[in-house]
Formats: structure tokens, C-alpha cells, sequence
């Protein structure tokens, strides 16, 4: 009798124990399950019915189409959230077209948009050169345009149909700078940019505004022109400068080359990289030359943000892969025009872009969005840092 009381005691303390065991695994399956169906708050598109048709532009060839297809994955995925949402009838769909990755194609692109399909809103193109030329059309049709990469400073306010979704080059560089400025003490830095591309003039202006700002010499500027792959010339200059900090303001794709063929040529680690927004799959690219890389970002996979935290199980879920930043600020987009709709309750240009207008701290995966008098995107930013081939937090 002795006996079976102690075995029973034991088989109770072993059921104990996994049931304890089973309970921490279904908190946190219950955890995943609660995640993938948290998403933003989803626009209910009343007071409309049957197909929304939007314009959407980006890269599907060219240079820039890899970028495209990950920003594609995003408005995908935030376009099949909100359609399952929807009450009534009514659903978005994009109406799409290639920007080619070049300005022309984005005019292009623009043009067949606006007086072929007559959508009241195009998303895009890609980037600021596309944008400064594409943009005017828009305004001139009193179509809306929303970019959700366009980052050059002031191409918001070429009209007020005109609105961005990521923070624009003086937004965030001037205060990259100040912090970066004030923990490491460097007074050398050296510039290098592209000479014919929007983006990165824009940033090159602002690195340069908040350098002397902060009393930091330019101890030397290199240019290179948009395409060309061999930055040796440039980066022996600025290695002969002896700088202590070098910025780059160049379209994401060319920075991994300009970081490798610098720590190629002996510009040491002791030498950071600061350089505007920039993806996982940049560093990626650039390998151990990233190491100690800083930038500016305005998202980040990790970030503790509830709506982040779904965003990046749901994207997981359905594409197999983590979402990058371009992914994340296309996801957004949508999210922002859809709420934009919404409030509308139209799908009049005018309508939109007036409630576009009126958006004022939507929760995003961003944290609280606005837009600020321009049509420019307004939220926090944060400073990373590149350790051990992974974003960190700059501190």
C-alpha cells in the first residue's frame, strides 16, 4: 500500500509538471495566435461599395526591382488584411503599373494612370528622382500621390495633393548627427554622395547643414554618378583626409559596394559609416564592412510596438521571410489610404486628399503617424547600429 501511495504520488507530481510544461507551450502558441490576428485598426470603407481602384507604381524591372518586389510583398499583405475586413461589398484593388526604375518610366507610369484607368490615388514611385519628375503631373490632374519611399527633402510640397509615407532626409539626419556627434566626439568627417540622384543630394545637404551645425569640419567631398560601381578613386582620397567618420548619402543599393571597397582599401573600423535609412539586406550585403555602421531608421523588425509585433508574425506566416524596411513602409501606406478612404467615405481625389490632409496620430506599425502641413510623414525615429551583421539600438 506503501508503495502505490508513493507511485501515485509520483505520477501526480509528474502530471503536475507537464502540465505545467503544456500550459507554458499554449501560452505561447496563444501568444503567436493572438498576434497574427492583431492587426491596425482595419478602415471600414462605409458609405462606398463594389471596387476601389488605386493606382500603384512601382519598380518591376531595372535596377531597382528587387527592392520592388519586396515592397510589393508589403501592400499585398496589407491590401488582403483590409479586404477580409470589409462589411460590405466593397474591396480595394491596385491597378498596377512598372516605374521600370527609371524617371521616364515613372511619367510614364503616371501618365497611364491618371488618363487611361482615372484612379483618384497613385502609390509611388520608388524613389526621389522619379518623384520630383512624376510628382507635378499628379498635382497638375488633382490626382493624390503617395510615395512610400521618397525620402528627398521638399518634393512634398510641389502641391497639396502630394503626400510621403517615410521620413524625409531632414527629418532625421540633423539629429543623427547630434547624437552620433556628441557620444563618439568626432570633429573630421569626410562626405561622399551621388551627384545625380534626388535622395542623395537631399541628404548630402542635410549631413552637411548639421555637421556645421555641430562644428564638425568637412575635411573632404567625394561625388560619383549613379551607376557606376568603382569607388576607389573617391575612397582614396577620403582615406588620405584622415578623417574620423565617413557619411554616405547614395541610393541603399550602391552602399554596400562603397563600405566593402572602402575597408578594401585600408579606411579602418575605427572609422564609422553613418548613413541614412538602410535595410538588414544592405548590411547583409556589405557583409563584416558594416560592422559599426550607424543609421538613422525609422523601423526597426524588433520594435515592441503591438501592431510591429503582429506585422512581422503576419508577414512571416505569409511569405516564409522577415519583412525589411521597405516592406514595412509599403504595408503602411496602405494602411494610411485606407484610413484616408474611410474617412472620405469617397473615392473622389479631392475628398481623399482632404482627409489624407486631416490624419493625425493613426496608430501604425510606426507608433502615432501624421503628416505635418507639407504632406510629409511625421513619427519617431531611431538610431541603429550595426553588431555582429545585426541592427542594434545606438546608445
Amino acid at each position: 500500500m506503501t508503495r502505490i501511495t508513493q507511485f501515485t504520488y509520483v505520477l501526480a507530481i509528474v502530471a503536475l509538471i507537464m502540465g505545467i510544461s503544456a500550459c507554458d507551450q499554449l501560452v505561447g502558441l496563444l501568444t503567436e495566435r493572438e498576434l497574427s490576428l492583431t492587426v491596425p485598426a482595419l478602415p471600414q470603407l462605409t458609405g462606398i461599395s463594389g471596387e476601389v481602384s488605386i493606382g500603384l507604381l512601382y519598380p518591376m524591372t531595372g535596377r531597382l526591382s528587387e527592392t520592388g518586389a519586396q515592397m510589393k510583398e508589403g501592400f499585398d499583405l496589407a491590401l488582403k488584411e483590409i479586404n477580409r475586413s470589409q462589411q460590405g461589398d466593397v474591396s480595394i484593388k491596385f491597378v498596377t503599373a512598372d516605374d521600370k526604375s527609371t524617371v521616364d518610366g515613372a511619367v510614364e507610369g503616371y501618365n497611364r494612370l491618371i488618363h487611361e484607368t482615372g484612379v483618384p490615388v497613385i502609390i509611388g514611385p520608388t524613389s526621389s528622382s522619379q518623384c520630383e519628375a512624376a510628382f507635378p503631373i499628379a498635382q497638375e490632374n488633382r490626382t493624390v500621390a503617395f510615395s512610400a519611399t521618397s525620402a528627398a527633402t521638399g518634393l512634398s510640397a510641389i502641391g497639396d495633393f502630394i503626400f510621403r509615407a517615410i521620413l524625409t532626409s531632414d527629418a532625421h539626419i540633423p539629429n543623427s548627427v547630434s547624437v552620433t556627434h556628441e557620444k563618439l566626439g568626432y570633429m573630421r568627417a569626410a562626405l561622399i554622395y551621388d551627384e545625380l540622384h534626388a535622395i542623395a543630394v537631399s541628404g548630402a545637404n542635410a549631413f552637411r547643414m548639421a555637421l556645421t551645425e555641430n562644428s564638425v569640419m568637412i575635411v573632404t567631398t567625394k561625388t560619383f554618378q549613379t551607376g557606376e560601381t568603382d569607388f576607389s578613386d573617391e575612397l582614396t582620397r577620403i582615406k588620405a583626409s584622415n578623417p574620423e567618420v565617413i557619411f554616405i548619402a547614395a541610393l541603399p543599393q550602391d552602399m554596400p559596394a562603397i563600405m566593402i571597397q572602402a575597408r578594401d582599401r585600408g579606411i579602418p573600423f575605427s572609422v564609422p559609416f553613418i548613413v541614412p535609412e538602410l535595410s538588414i539586406d544592405d548590411v547583409q550585403a556589405a557583409g563584416p564592412a558594416a560592422e559599426g555602421l550607424i543609421s538613422s531608421k525609422s523601423w526597426l523588425s524588433t520594435d515592441a510596438n503591438r501592431l510591429n509585433r503582429a506585422f512581422v508574425v503576419n508577414y512571416k506566416a505569409e511569405y516564409g521571410v522577415e519583412p525589411n524596411t521597405w516592406a514595412a513602409h509599403s504595408y503602411t501606406t496602405v494602411y494610411i489610404l485606407a484610413q484616408a478612404i474611410a474617412d472620405a467615405q469617397s473615392t473622389d481625389a479631392e475628398a481623399i486628399r482632404n482627409a489624407m490632409a486631416n490624419i493625425e496620430n493613426l496608430d501604425t506599425i510606426f507608433g502615432n503617424f501624421s503628416f505635418d502641413a507639407d504632406g510629409d510623414a511625421v513619427h519617431d525615429a531611431t538610431i541603429l547600429t550595426v553588431e555582429n551583421g545585426e541592427f542594434k539600438v545606438f546608445d
